[in-house]
């Protein structure tokens, strides 16, 4: 793929994590990237010899996810890519959660991305530009403890293919379906160093997923290597999560 000197990224929730690799990845590239959140990050987000410009904003506002947008085409003067990546949720039984909570885990999963999107449709026209939504697996099957979060995400698959419809051919719009994932809190996620390494070996390419295998596929979605992508679903997910029953049927076999 070429380079892409000179072009211009917005990366929600760039400062840590997947966002924090994607942010990496796309200045090594030769983006300009903004990244934002409600804090900014630790240390700045580096790559290529570039520094990603950190934007204080909760985007859960539409106001605020509009002031976003014109202040980085104000600094740049043009907008190449959208990154739909601030997400996520604390493990809450839906019986239990609060209205307040789940409210706001729909607003940053789905109502962010939306208000993201239609502030950058007008500049991503000008450019040719794309949006790439950060999705989960949690949106295409059942997301027990975190049910809010996987119907926000499925939601969000539903929003891409709508927008790639009617923003077409001015707007690509596409989505990354996230699989299993190492990021700083995996322990936190999936327990035990002995409880990663089953998971790992459950996966068919043996191991979890990395950030820097989502930026991989954002940097190609948002390349003219997909110029004829647009409403696209991209699994990343190693090859997807083993069914349970088969599982419970070679347990049976084995006698265990």
């Amino acid at each position: 793929m070429e380079k892409s000197d000179g072009k211009v990224a917005l990366v929600t929730g760039g400062t840590r994590g997947i966002g924090a690799a994607i942010t990496r990845r796309l200045l090594e590239e030769g983006y300009l990237v903004a990244i934002c959140g409600r804090n900014p990050p630790e240390s700045p987000v580096t790559g290529g010899g570039r520094e990603a410009e950190f934007h204080a904003a909760d985007i859960r506002n539409a106001e605020e996810a509009t002031a976003l947008i014109e202040a980085i085409v104000g600094r740049y003067g043009r907008l190449d890519l959208v990154v739909n990546n601030a997400g996520g949720s604390p493990h809450a039984h839906a019986a239990s959660a609060s209205p307040r909570f789940s409210e706001r885990i729909i607003q940053l999963n789905l109502l962010a991305p939306l208000h993201i999107a239609t502030a950058a449709f007008t500049h991503l026209s000008v450019t040719n530009g794309s949006i790439v939504n950060i999705c989960s697996v949690s949106a295409v099957r059942p997301s027990p403890g975190t049910a809010a979060y996987g119907a926000a995400k499925a939601g969000l698959l539903s929003l891409t293919t709508s927008l790639a419809q009617e923003w077409g051919p001015q707007v690509r719009v596409n989505a990354i379906i996230v699989g299993l994932i190492e990021t700083e809190n995996t322990a936190a996620t999936y327990g035990s160093e002995a409880a990663q390494a089953r998971i790992a070996a459950s996966v068919p390419l043996k191991r979890l997923g990395r950030g820097e295998d989502i930026a991989e596929a954002v940097l190609f979605l948002g390349s003219p290597a997909a110029r004829y992508v647009s409403g696209a679903r991209l699994d990343v997910h190693g090859g997807g999560e083993r069914p349970l029953f088969l599982q419970i049927v070679e347990d049976e076999a084995r006698g265990a």
